[in-house]
């Protein structure tokens, strides 16, 4: 797969996921990566609509859960810890 093309070894698309009313996989990875506390990214084609130029015949998408353990650093500094924003402001998870 990541030999089809050029773009194919690209980084295409990172993301956050921070929709917490959505709690358990259900093994589709376009809802599964909406997850609150999870992190995507994928390989291949970007997306033309949010700026990304890379180009490919490949879009694959892979879904982290930080919710048990993961951290997220942005610039040396922890933003999240346990798939929670350390930023009240920020999307939070409904106890």
């Amino acid at each position: 797969m990541l030999d089809q093309d050029p773009g194919a070894r690209v980084l295409g698309e990172i993301a956050i996921g921070t929709n917490y009313s959505i709690t358990r996989y259900s093994k589709n990875t376009l809802f599964d990566e909406k997850i609150g506390g999870t992190f995507h990214a994928a390989v291949g084609a970007a997306y033309p609509e949010t700026g990304g130029t890379n180009v490919s015949g490949l879009h694959w998408d892979m879904v982290c859960d930080l919710r048990h353990g993961g951290q997220i650093f942005v610039d040396g500094e922890r933003i999240s810890e346990n798939g929670v924003f350390h930023n009240a402001a920020w999307p939070a998870m409904k106890l």
